[in-house]
């Protein structure tokens, strides 16, 4: 079958499934009409959760209650943002959003482009999701590109690792994060109800506002629009642009521009190495339009949602030193590329998608509890400019969809079946185009079940097969892999509050088309870069053992894991040189990647209306290649600890965040200083718990310290933001 024909077979059954249930929805309810008299009754609005509930529920498992919900001990999330904290934390990019959490931290490329990276782990080996559907952009593809994810739809993101990733895709084995948004429904409102947010912040004068609304269709429709709009200039820092190591190859390239006789360039260049405060060419801007439309029945819902995504941000451009990674001791003067193969001008990213979503659930009595739906369909593009000039566009389209069958628990067995699709392709033409144009398609099924054997003991177990399928017509490549990957887990939870658990995954990822075909310079990542099409499948174990506290006055949780990798594929320095840059080729080795996440929190305090609390936190990985050294950009220990204090409708809080020295790299990375931030917040609610008024105003890094991103490609001349005082009000109706 082609590829079109599939396409079509695919939305062909897709319309019959999301049709019957729309069908069947009316006739569910009316056999659950005494039901339907019960969910009559509308939720009241849900307090607003405290500023930083990570560090409140730190130990804690935690419920995903929106579609798809689970509850397994498998599938716990072990950290989760929502409520006050989520719209304190939103940032331009997810990756920002949620870097102080537990084992996450960021791409941090620039402002305008920066993704999550667990325990180590980005790019393809992290799924990025919305409902359980990915993004369905070319954020994977390169560090530059950026993630097209709107947090004002969102009502919580919850971070999986381990087991749980199966749920979502075998190749997602460093985690997963999966936010649950708002667009499409959940409950018809008594009245219409809208959320308006709007902030400043100081070190980038970041503008934002965003605003939805809620409006009810008699009893069983309910619609809704949102829109957001963000702006920020060029980042502040607190001291000077570029690093120690590449302010002086900077200098050293200025000495021999001087003795050729190029007294103005040198000049130059000598200027630009005492660069401070304002990061050049970082600047973004983004925004967004979206609505929703859902029907809702006590025999289940069916809703679908429309979003149009519109961001423009700057790529900060390595300096001129000869070439981009004199800095290990590549003294190569003579290069005539000074760092970079760009056109005139600064480059800049337009990037625009337009996206399509369906969610449907059809309640059942009996061993199923519920068959839910999901279904996206995106068009993305994004121009790349160099100054003026186009240099390149990508352009693709994605369909995903999921089917799950929910069981309903039957003396203690429960569990979720399913199918996943997923269509995506990928065309780049332009000058920087390093990867021909190429079709990915991947189907799988899984199954996760879980057995409560009683005592406060559990098992788990989950499986998962992937048929994955990459083409490209241009380079006369097809290749398919088939993918197995497995779980199992046990688990014991005492009556007092104590959990302990062990979990073992064996997962299977197909290598990414860009690991396959690339060739060519990535000026995103300063090399350039050779596929193998010869790539096999990438094969790890990984061991994840638990031990979780949990009482109203003491929350503590420790989890250790490791993971070994058969075929990890990575980009490895050859040695030579193309067109100026080092080379670097795809080739599977053998990797492991072990650490350590601890969180916890005391309540030392309480009385009427308040209480104080102090709460701690650190994680750690070490990352290595059998045979060549440390895997590249692997974040450092890093170590928290802060206060809160709750007084009636305030909430007060100051934290202490170290992050050690990163001694530990690959060819052609620098090491990274240690960094200390300081943090202060304070949110108020003037008008009540549940009022319709919170105002929040922070101070990040408070004494304008300079810090580097150990996870980042451009730490050497994209530091952290320096101190930036955030005011935000969110107001409802």
């Amino acid at each position: 079958m082609d590829t079109q024909t599939s396409r079509i077979a695919l939305l062909a059954c897709a319309g019959f499934l999301f049709t019957s249930i729309a069908l069947a929805l009316p006739a569910a309810a009316h056999a659950q009409e005494a039901e339907a008299s019960t969910s009559a009754v509308r939720p009241a609005p849900r307090p607003h959760n405290s500023a930083h509930p990570e560090r409140d529920d730190a130990g804690k498992d935690i419920l995903v209650v929106g579609h798809p919900p689970t509850d397994y001990g498998l599938l716990a999330a072990t950290a989760s943002l929502a409520g006050d904290a989520l719209v304190a934390e939103t940032r331009g990019q997810i990756g920002e959003i949620l870097k102080s959490l537990p084992g996450v931290s960021s791409t941090s490329f620039s402002p305008g482009a920066s993704r999550p990276v667990l325990r180590g782990f980005s790019g393809d080996r992290v799924s990025v999701l919305t409902d359980g559907i990915g993004s369905l952009d070319a954020s994977n593809v390169s560090v530059d590109h950026a993630v097209v994810f709107d947090a004002l739809t969102v009502d919580h993101i919850d971070v999986f690792h381990g087991p749980s990733v199966l749920l979502f895709g075998g190749n997602a084995i460093g985690g997963a994060v999966n936010a649950i948004d708002k667009r499409i429904p959940r409950q018809v409102p008594d009245r219409i109800t809208a959320t308006g947010i709007g902030s400043y912040a100081t070190a980038a004068s970041e503008r934002a506002v965003s605003g939805a609304i809620d409006a009810p269709l008699g009893e069983r429709f309910v619609a809704h629009i949102d829109a957001s709009w963000r702006k920020a200039d060029d980042l502040r820092v607190g001291g000077n642009v570029y690093s120690r190591a590449l302010r002086g190859d900077m200098l050293h390239a200025a000495e021999h521009l001087a003795e050729d006789g190029e007294a103005a360039e040198a000049a130059e260049l000598t200027a630009e190495a005492g660069r401070r405060n304002r990061v050049p060419n970082s600047a973004s801007r983004s925004s967004t339009i979206g609505a929703g439309l859902a029907f809702i029945d006590a025999g289940g819902s069916l809703g679908i949602s429309y979003q149009r995504y519109d961001s423009r941000y700057g790529v900060p451009d390595r300096p001129a030193t000869g070439h981009g990674h004199e800095e290990e001791g590549h003294d190569d003067h003579g290069h005539e590329e000074q760092g970079h193969v760009h056109g005139e001008g600064p480059v800049t990213i337009d990037l625009l998608q337009n996206r399509f979503d369906l969610r449907g659930e059809l309640k059942l009595g009996g061993f199923l509890e519920s068959v839910q739906v999901r279904g996206a369909y995106a068009d993305y593009k994004h121009t790349e400019f160099e100054g003026d000039e186009v240099g390149t566009v990508f352009k693709g389209e994605g369909i995903e969809t999921r089917a799950d069958l929910v069981q309903a628990n039957h003396g203690g067995w429960r569990g979720r079946s399913g199918v996943q699709y997923l269509w995506r392709s990928l065309a780049v033409n332009g000058a920087e185009a390093l990867i021909p144009d190429y079709e990915v398609e991947r189907i799988g099924v899984f199954t996760l079940q879980s057995y409560e054997l009683g005592g406060g003991f559990s098992l788990d177990g989950s499986g998962r097969y992937d048929s994955s399928r990459i083409q490209s017509q241009g380079a006369a490549f097809r290749k398919s892999f088939d993918l197995w990957s497995g779980a199992a887990g046990a688990s014991w939870k005492s009556g007092n509050g104590l959990g302990l658990g062990v979990n073992f995954v064996h997962g299977e990822r197909a290598p990414s088309p860009e690991e396959l075909l690339s060739d060519g310079i990535h000026i995103a990542t300063q090399s350039y870069e050779v596929g193998d099409r010869t790539l096999g499948i990438e094969r790890s174990n990984g061991f994840e053992a638990y031990l979780r506290y949990n009482t109203p006055r003491f929350d503590f949780s420790l989890t250790g894991y490791l993971t070994d990798f058969d075929n990890y594929i990575a980009p490895l320095a050859t040695g030579g040189e193309q067109e100026g840059q080092p080379v670097y080729q795809y080739t599977g080795v053998e990797a492991r990647f072990k650490g350590f996440e601890a969180a916890g929190s005391f309540q030392a305090a309480a009385w009427s209306g308040g209480e104080l609390r102090f709460d701690g936190a650190a994680d750690y990985t070490h990352a290595q290649i059998k045979g060549y050294g440390a895997v590249p950009r692997i974040p450092p220990l890093r170590i928290r600890g802060g206060s809160a204090v709750t007084l009636g409708d305030v909430r007060l809080r100051g934290e202490v965040e170290w992050n050690a020295k990163q001694s530990r790299v690959s060819d052609f990375e620098n090491p990274t200083a240690a960094f200390t931030l300081v943090n202060l917040s304070a949110d108020w609610h003037p008008m009540g718990e549940n009022g319709p008024v919170t105002l929040m105003l922070s101070a990040d890094n408070l004494f304008d310290v300079i810090g580097r991103r150990s996870a980042s490609f451009t730490r050497d001349f994209v530091p952290i933001a320096g101190r930036d005082v955030r005011i935000t009000a969110k107001f409802t109706y």
